[in-house]
């Protein structure tokens, strides 16, 4: 019969059933896992589709890869086929799962390959896997497939072995919630050999990866990563169908070790061969130190021995626990199965006969309770140089509690005094029961020694005061040694159980105040806006959880941490160590324990966000709380959650600035919108005025046509800047449409040389294009007006007389065009600050302009898919903007289309 302990928590059963039934409404999503590409994952999924459209399930495949793999794509004969959506993305139209008609057609099954692809932009979520988890809620099954290297946490990994970076990632939390993870696995020699034999990439593909990602102690490597990966996600499959089906005894799947940590002088070596045994396993461990009520009261030197034990093996990678409760056995079995270790380490016991003795019980008991958990026993160095306990520390009560050991002899005295004028009109078993109630109102208070030395002179008192012969320690009846032992035995039972009851609830209010604590600062931190309301919260909060001073330091633009005001013994060099590199320092640490301040950086999900720094309150002795594990566990919760914090308010700020720009960018380009519109009029007729009184007739005199002439130039100029104006306005609200249009770059060319013509008439021009440059795609109008934009700022900010070359090549896929000059060059590392708004090429100068022109060339260039940016030209002197252009491949002429229909009709003639 199961004991009380071992039935199942109602509460984790009623979150259980609530998971079950949001799960039966949900879609199943099963992934199939592999190392690289090529090892079949594909293949795999079709070939359990098929079997599924077989059985009569109403399968269709979403979005499949095949890499032109002609194995892959006969497997998809037969399978109905979801039509992809076609989206316009920098002038190419590339094709994307439909996810609207994947819901409106709702099937069964459907197959979604790829889970980590990057939707093009304008789909409704920016991830594949986000398509995935719209389907599963409306209670579709997914099938689909994932690379190793394409998982969040081990990208960097994989990078670092491949030297390839991969840009698109999956949330690991995606991959921990599948409902299924299928391996597909096949050895690196046999990859390589599809790899060769055309089965993976085109041949082409096939020989570049040969040479970089799809090396063989690559895919080794990647293999292991997949292996783990998947060991590990089985695993997690393991633990939680033990709790779905409370499951108590210990499944041998893993190679965990729990090292059993004692009061006892040799601990140490059972942590060091945990740790070497765990080594050796390539196993986790942990490390379990259970507090009694009997050693809760260790003299200071021994407990200062325990913790550092601890500490000792956290340091050594074990993840330690402490458990309060009154049997020992238990609880270590206990732990053992909530976290299904099926090892324990224990130390052997050295000592005497009793002590080796109990020992032997102590694991006789652990094996009886647990007979599927191995004892792994550890041997002891000689106790020949180990310190040896006092006397004083032995037999001798602490000097700080030598009161309650008289408190309770008066109160046993006391009670026998008081029931002498009773002894007449009660009997003597009521007598011994006021004896009794007094032992236990003595544990309750003042625990189990004063207890136990009630209960001796309880009985003590009650034969000397009241058995006869009465006033001496003789027994006339035998029958009273037989009350003295039961009450000696109902005394000390009844003063430890009550003692050990005080100390479980002296433990339960020590949790119960440490959630308090966490509780009422993660709730004031929850509506924080600002930065010193943190500070303030955190101090305070610190204060009272573990009376120690605390101050928060926050780094500058460039790293460094702030001293605050009241820095006092605050040591700026221990705390920029700590902080930058992210780990504890200071008092309690294995980095300068010497320091009295303990230096905590506060870890953010993104970054490290601040450093908290400590100096405990008290003596010196009294500061090793910061070597418990579970005080050491809630301080870090604590600088967590106020990291956490700290990165909200930052965020906050970054919103409220984005959003106050982008509604100044509105706001101007709005102005900008409506002046321009509004001058456009007025300046054109202004031009055609200023032309008219250069034409008039009488003649001008010289003096008036020169002025004529001026008014018309800067009236010409006030035009060009009014249409800069609107037409960054119109780019950057999209309301300009590229018409994109298969042409020469010939002929933009020379249009912009002639309409750039009056500006550059005092100086040199030089064109050097390229023979046969092929078509490209894109809007005449615009990249003319690139071009002469480029032309002029080029004449505008060099010297008359000065030479200007704009030349045109093919580099690689990209039409390259460079304007260049010999003038006085850019001024230095401000080559990408002149494509920003409002940005002239000198700071202050006379020369007209309000800095837009280079800003409408980069956002019409990048509109059309292209690059543009400033280069210092070879030789080193003067300025040159390089604007890219991508190829691609142009209609055939209607001369060849003709031939070929001409010759196809032949053909069949």
């Amino acid at each position: 019969m199961p004991s009380n302990d071992q039935r199942p928590d109602p509460d984790a059963l009623l979150a259980q059933v609530q998971a079950q039934e949001h799960k039966a409404t949900r879609g199943r999503l099963r992934i199939y896992f592999g190392a690289s590409a090529g090892v079949g994952k594909t293949y795999a999924m079709l070939a359990a589709a098929r079997k599924l459209l077989a059985d009569g399930i109403d399968v269709l495949a979403g979005v499949v890869e095949t890499h032109g793999r002609s194995e892959t794509a006969a497997m998809l004969d037969g399978l109905p086929l979801l039509p992809a959506k076609h989206l316009e993305y920098r002038g190419k139209t590339l094709p994307e799962f439909d996810l609207d008609a994947a819901l409106q057609r709702r099937p069964a099954v459907i197959l979604i390959d790829e889970l980590a692809h990057s939707n093009v932009a304008g789909s409704r979520h920016p991830k594949r896997w986000q398509d995935v988890e719209e389907l599963l809620a409306a209670g579709i099954d997914v099938l689909t497939t994932v690379n190793v290297q394409h998982l969040e946490s081990l990208n960097d990994v994989v990078g670092g072995i491949t030297g390839v970076r991969v840009a698109e990632t999956l949330p690991d939390t995606v991959f921990d919630r599948a409902d299924e993870v299928v391996l597909v696995d096949i050895p690196a020699d046999e990859l390589l050999l599809r790899l060769k034999a055309g089965k993976v990439y085109q041949p082409q593909q096939a020989q570049r990866a040969s040479q970089h990602f799809f090396r063989k102690g690559n895919l080794i490597a990647l293999r292991e990563l997949a292996l783990r990966r998947t060991a590990d996600r089985v695993q997690d499959d393991v633990q939680a169908y033990r709790l779905e089906k409370s499951i108590n005894p210990v499944w041998k799947t893993g190679a965990a070790l729990l090292a059993c940590v004692g009061p006892h002088a040799g601990s140490e070596q059972v942590v060091r061969s945990a740790a070497r045994l765990a080594g050796q396993l390539n196993a986790e461990w942990h490390a379990l130190y259970v507090e009694t009520p009997r050693l809760q009261r260790l003299p200071a030197r021994e407990r200062e021995r325990i913790l550092n034990t601890l500490k000792l093996a956290q340091d050594l990678g074990a993840r330690t626990a402490v458990v309060a409760a009154d049997d020992i056995a238990r609880a270590i079995v206990e732990h053992a199965r909530g976290a299904n270790i099926a090892k324990l380490v224990m130390g052997r016991r050295q000592g005497g006969a009793l002590a080796r003795l109990w020992h032997a019980a102590s694991a006789a008991r652990i094996a009886g309770l647990a007979p599927d958990i191995d004892l792994i026993e550890v041997g002891q160095p000689a106790l020949d140089g180990a310190p040896r306990r006092t006397t004083e520390e032995v037999h001798l009560p602490r000097p700080g509690r030598a009161w309650r050991y008289a408190l309770a002899a008066v109160a046993s005295l006391a009670t026998s005094l008081a029931s002498v004028p009773l002894l007449p009109y009660i009997d003597l078993a009521n007598i011994a029961m006021l004896s009794l109630l007094t032992v236990v109102l003595v544990a309750v208070r003042l625990g189990r020694g004063p207890a136990a030395l009630a209960s001796l002179l309880g009985v003590a008192t009650f034969d000397f005061a009241f058995v006869p012969p009465r006033f001496s320690f003789a027994v006339g009846d035998f029958q009273y040694v037989i009350t003295f032992g039961v009450m000696l035995a109902v005394g000390l039972i009844t003063g430890r159980l009550t003692a050990g009851l005080r100390f479980q609830a002296r433990v339960a209010t020590h949790r119960e105040a440490r959630a308090r604590a966490l509780y009422e600062f993660a709730r004031e931190l929850s509506g924080v806006l600002q930065t010193e309301e943190i500070f303030d919260i955190t101090r305070r909060a610190i204060e009272r959880a573990f009376r120690a001073r605390a101050t928060l330091l926050l780094p500058d633009d460039e790293g460094r941490l702030q001293a605050p005001k009241d820095a006092g013994q605050l040591d700026l060099g221990i705390a920029q160590w700590a902080f930058d590199r992210a780990q504890a320092a200071g008092t309690g640490t294995d980095t300068l324990p010497g320091s009295d301040i303990f230096y905590l950086p506060l870890i953010a999900p993104m970054r490290t966000r601040g450093l908290l720094a400590l100096l405990p309150l008290g003596a010196p002795e009294h500061r090793r709380w910061l070597l418990v594990p579970e005080q050491r566990q809630q301080l870090d919760t604590f600088a967590a959650l106020a990291a956490i914090a700290l990165e909200r308010v930052h965020y906050i700020d970054v919103a409220q600035g984005a959003l106050v720009q982008m509604e100044s960018e509105r706001l101007r380009n709005s102005l900008l919108a409506a002046l321009s519109h509004d001058l456009r009029t007025p300046l054109t007729s202004l031009v055609g005025l200023a032309e008219s009184l250069a034409r008039s007739t009488p003649a001008l005199s010289s003096a008036q046509l020169e002025m004529a002439r001026s008014l018309q130039s800067e009236t010409v100029r006030m035009s060009a800047l009014v249409a800069n104006l609107l037409d960054m306005a119109r780019i950057e609200s999209g309301h300009v449409r590229l018409n994109l249009q298969w042409q020469a770059l010939e002929e933009v060319v020379g249009s912009s040389l002639r309409a750039s013509a009056p500006q550059l008439s005092r100086h040199q021009l030089r064109t050097e294009l390229a023979p046969g440059l092929p078509l490209a795609r894109y809007d005449a109008v615009l990249i003319e007006r690139v071009l002469c934009n480029l032309l002029e700022n080029a004449a505008k900010y060099t010297p008359a007389g000065s030479t200007i070359t704009i030349a045109a090549d093919v580099h690689g896929q990209w039409l390259r065009v460079t304007v260049h000059d010999d003038g006085p060059g850019l001024p230095p590392g401000r080559e990408e600050a002149i494509f920003e708004k409002f940005t002239r090429g000198e700071r202050e100068s006379n020369l007209p302009g309000v800095g837009l022109g280079l800003a409408i060339c980069r956002a019409i260039v990048e509109a059309h898919g292209g690059t543009i940016a400033a280069q210092v030209p070879v030789p080193a002197h003067g300025a040159a903007i390089v604007l890219t252009l991508p190829l691609g491949t142009p209609p055939a002429p209607p001369e060849e289309l003709d031939s070929e229909l001409t010759d196809t009709g032949n053909h069949h003639e």
